[in-house]
């Protein structure tokens, strides 16, 4: 099930259901809907200006997008930022004795590694001055508090739009004056709060608001949280899928173990030339419920940016019933079109007045549940498309071209980096800015000793070794028996009535390789689903068929697989929640057109063949980590940031010794909420499978939780962590379970390069970097798992907060890496310990198709594969 196709279909019904709301800013009156599409084809549009910045002059108007997204645009700047420095100031190694001392490891072969970070220096007496301003009443326009602030700022100021930092101290430490905006007078109020030295979390909080605003002085345009070059973009493609590319990079200042260094790394912005006008208007037919309908489900969903201001919205719908001619209040209570303010403000020419405007519901972030979005309205015409469609992706020409500029290996990385560096070091406005708070970049990268640790033997037959090549070894085991086989006494396969070749392929072949992994099997029931039925009834009826007193005993027995005709995603979920809830059987989807590839043909059946073992309780091969009685969960959380539903906290927990079978569970939350409540019953739970197959309770539990945001290591030292310490208390055991906890994070801009010779490569699998990049802080370290192909390979970051286990340096990166080789739906290492990405699936699956609790009686299989 493609994502391309999910995202589609939510953006049908999404589209249906915002249609019904009233958009900000619109006539008190309504006016008649018009006709769109209109009676011709297509308009020419008019001449467009170049974009133009928003101005913040007092009492100047916004249209909606603007006046939501801009309004307190610093202050949201101030709280994104503050986020990742809240996590700096918590001190979690303080609290365990085993890494008092040091938390270095010494296993594996030394490398020479360097990263894509730059130390930054000043001189350690230089001081700081920040100053708290308040605002009397209080004002939302950021572009409005730092006007008034104007002529009391100086020169050089940094200002978030709640904190003034100065390099000088002035005359008074406090400071009052009023000024007149609009009809409304405002007290300032400008009061001392504290010298801040160079490597103060808020000092370096104050250095990023400086460093992103030296690349806006270089006339580079702000994507997001991203600076890109646009004079510097590449275009390719043709008529119909030409694109263009913006150069960009992500960057941040931050403290670490030895010294405070500026991360910066490539990022590209993918454009598309064609505006979401044009794709409106491509779309022809006489028929214009079904114009609309195929414009929802091309435009709902996707990413759209507005070049007047190059920032980005999420498309939720479309307000058929609006058009450019309608009115909105501007901040001075007057009324005006959409087409005159575009056209006063931007000079951008609005040609087609009767096109519908699309529906932003705005940036939705997590933790803000309770935070009123108002829609925004934006104009087609003024919004070019982002991302990737279905014809650029059979262009090859333009897949390559994408491929060579985006998917950077490890020497045009660097060289792309180096060049960066060099542009800011040989800019003189941008020196001259730094010169004022005293900081300098090293232009060489940050250098330093890594350690690969042994290569990690996988047990697939009980007798048989095989030790990863590349990372994988699918090449070298495909057809040896599994670890653990599972018998399939009753399966059957549903397929397209018009797919029935390719259904027998995929019967013999599924046979034969089962055959070979050493399992038993009974002959497959095969059942045509026609046009006119549907598969969920198809199921339903064979279900049906059995006897009630058979039926639930016979049913984890009994495996479906769904060749499914295309890749819908609204016959998928009903496929899977049907069978994970109203009928809880393990089951395997398919798309036809996957199968229809004769040189993978092969491989995908045997693939599909590993799966259903593993969903029926089978297991692939095993890792001896060398620890006894540990019990390994992992956690994570999908947050809906389309349609806004429940978030879906996912728990698996390893219920044997040998890791080879795994409990889960999840947690229904509301929107946006990623502290998880309910681990006390998850970990209860989990622990009873785990007494009924071993029969003893373990001695530890080690916990990987992923998908936490900056800033919330407190949240869990105060919320989740105690939660499971309660459970493991209540356990009747001799000795007490000890526990630890290790907080995963994926999303990082870190980039290692292994020196060989004169060139850099990625690090091979296995490579732990616990120095330099590292906070004194933390018990944290990398590790680069997986190999890859093509590009820059991405470490993962670990921070072990909490360890009463007291597992050393050693023991807990190799522990780490091992949990990398056991996630059954690939024959390889992967970037995050297997329970981690386990949760993933589950919170994912039950996110996006089944909106529920699954039945519990699926609870102790893999059926989220």
């Amino acid at each position: 099930m493609t994502g391309r196709a999910r995202t589609r279909a939510r953006g049908r019904a999404r589209s249906r259901e915002i249609q019904q709301q009233a958009a900000p800013g619109a006539a008190a009156t309504p006016e008649p809907a018009p006709s769109w599409p209109p009676p011709q084809t297509r308009r020419e549009e008019g001449p467009v200006a170049e974009p133009e910045r928003p101005r913040g002059a007092e009492g100047g108007s916004r249209p909606p997008v603007e006046e939501l997204e801009l309004a307190a645009e610093l202050r949201t700047v101030s709280l994104q930022q503050r986020t990742v420095f809240q996590d700096l100031v918590v001190n979690t190694r303080q609290r365990m004795e085993h890494v008092r001392v040091s938390k270095t490891g010494s296993e594996g072969q030394v490398v020479r590694l360097l990263a894509n970070h730059f130390r930054v220096t000043s001189r350690p007496q230089w001081i700081a001055y920040k100053y708290n301003v308040n605002y009397q009443p209080d004002i939302e326009s950021g572009n409005l508090r730092a006007s008034l602030l104007s002529q009391y700022r100086g020169k050089c100021y940094i200002f978030d739009g709640n904190s003034l930092l100065l390099p000088y101290k002035l005359r008074k430490p406090k400071t009052v004056f009023s000024r007149e905006t609009g009809k409304l007078t405002v007290t300032v109020t400008i009061e001392f709060s504290r010298e801040l030295t160079p490597d103060a979390p808020d000092c370096l909080r104050f250095y990023n608001i400086l460093f992103r605003r030296t690349l806006k002085s270089m006339d580079w345009k702000q994507v997001g949280r991203n600076y890109y070059n646009d004079t510097e973009a590449v275009k390719f493609g043709e008529t119909q899928v030409q694109l263009e590319i913006w150069p960009g990079y992500a960057t941040s200042i931050l403290q670490y173990e030895n010294s405070i260094t500026l991360c910066a790394d490539v990022n590209h912005k993918l454009i598309r030339i064609q505006t979401a006008y044009d794709l409106m208007n491509s779309i022809t037919t006489e028929n214009q419920e079904y114009i609309r309908e195929k414009v929802a489900d091309k435009l709902v969903g996707s990413i759209v940016m507005t070049r007047y201001n190059n920032k980005t919205y999420r498309v939720d719908g479309i307000a058929w019933e609006r058009t450019p001619k309608d009115t909105f209040e501007k901040s001075d209570g007057q009324r005006i079109t959409y087409i005159d303010y575009y056209l006063q403000q931007h000079k951008a020419v609005i040609t087609d007045n009767d096109q519908p405007l699309l529906i932003s519901q705005g940036k939705w972030k997590k933790g803000q549940k309770d935070t009123k979005r108002e829609p925004i309205l934006l104009v087609p015409q003024l919004c070019v498309l982002t991302g990737l469609t279905d014809e650029v992706r059979k262009n090859y020409m333009a897949m390559k071209a994408l491929a060579d500029h985006t998917r950077l290996n490890p020497e045009k990385r660097h060289h792309e980096l180096k060049k960066f560096i060099n542009t800011i070091q040989t800019n003189k406005t941008v020196q001259k800015e730094l010169r004022y708070w005293d900081l300098n970049f090293d232009s060489n990268f940050l250098s330093f000793s890594g350690r690969t640790l042994t290569t990690v033997n996988v047990q697939r037959e009980r007798r048989v070794n095989v030790r990863p090549q590349q990372g994988q070894w699918i090449l070298t085991t495909s057809r040896v028996p599994l670890f653990t086989p599972m018998p399939l006494t009753h399966w059957l396969m549903l397929y397209s009535s018009n797919d029935d070749i390719i259904a027998s392929d995929l019967k013999g072949t599924l046979e034969l390789s089962i055959s070979q992994m050493g399992i038993e099997m009974e002959p497959v029931k095969m059942i045509a689903v026609h046009a006119t039925d549907s598969y969920q009834a198809a199921l339903q009826r064979q279900t049906n068929k059995e006897p009630p007193q058979m039926r639930i005993s016979r049913l984890l027995a009994f495996q479906v697989v769904c060749l499914l005709s295309d890749d819908k995603k609204d016959r998928y979920d009903k496929i899977k929640k049907y069978l994970c809830t109203a009928c809880p059987t393990p089951s395997q989807c398919v798309v036809a057109k996957t199968l229809k590839r004769p040189k993978i043909f092969p491989v995908v059946c045997e693939k599909l063949a590993q799966q259903m073992v593993c969903k029926m309780g089978g297991a692939l091969w095993k890792v001896d980590t060398g620890i006894k009685k540990a019990m390994f969960v992992g956690i994570d959380c999908f947050h809906d940031t389309v349609n806004r539903k429940k978030s879906i906290a996912g728990f698996v927990a390893s219920t044997t010794d040998q890791l080879t079978k795994w409990y889960s569970q999840c947690v229904i939350q509301e929107a946006g909420e990623e502290i998880v409540n309910g681990l006390t019953d998850c970990l209860r739970a989990a622990l009873e499978v785990w007494c009924q197959n071993e029969s003893c309770v373990p001695r530890s539990v080690i916990v990987y939780r992923d998908g936490v945001g900056d800033g919330q290591l407190q949240a869990l030292l105060d919320h989740e962590i105690p939660q499971m310490l309660a459970c493991l208390k209540n356990i009747p055991s001799r000795e007490n379970v000890a526990l630890t906890f290790i907080v995963v994070k994926k999303r990082i801009n870190t980039r290692f390069f292994a020196v060989s010779g004169r060139s850099l490569q990625n690090p091979n699998p296995g490579t732990v970097i616990d120095v330099e990049l590292t906070r004194k802080e933390w018990y944290d370290f990398f590790i680069v798992s997986q190999s890859v192909r093509e590009g820059t390979v991405t470490p993962t970051h670990y921070n072990v907060i909490y360890d009463t286990v007291c597992l050393r340096p050693n023991t807990v990166q190799r522990l780490t890496y091992q949990l990398c080789h056991m996630y059954y739906n690939w024959a390889g290492i992967i970037r995050v310990p297997a329970p981690c990405h386990y949760a993933h699936k589950l919170a994912y699956l039950v996110g996006q198709s089944i909106h529920e609790q699954p039945d519990s009686s699926l609870s102790t299989l893999l059926y989220y594969l």
